[in-house]
């Protein structure tokens, strides 16, 4: 945890799934713009699949982030009190 190669790859999962997020927003939007209803709830449900797994992506890499920081901390905090 900590090395270049492990904050590359959570960026890059970071910005995929920002892309995601909005590439299903933006369907989602697109959705509400269909005369078809048959249509709409195919759009609508596969733009909302698209958001939930965007957003576990976007999860993952903050509470990777977080979990470093925290133990960081934490050992600093050992550190003084030897």
């Amino acid at each position: 945890m900590g090395t270049p190669r492990w904050w590359i790859r959570n960026a890059v999962i970071a910005l995929g799934s920002a892309f995601f997020l909005a590439f299903g927003i933006d369907t989602l939007v697109g959705a509400y713009r269909l005369r078809n209803a048959h249509l709409f709830i195919i759009y609508f449900f596969s733009s909302n699949f698209i958001i939930l797994i965007s957003l576990v992506g976007l999860l993952y890499p903050i509470l990777q982030i977080h979990a470093f920081f925290r133990a960081r901390k934490g050992k600093g905090h050992d550190e003084e009190n030897a």
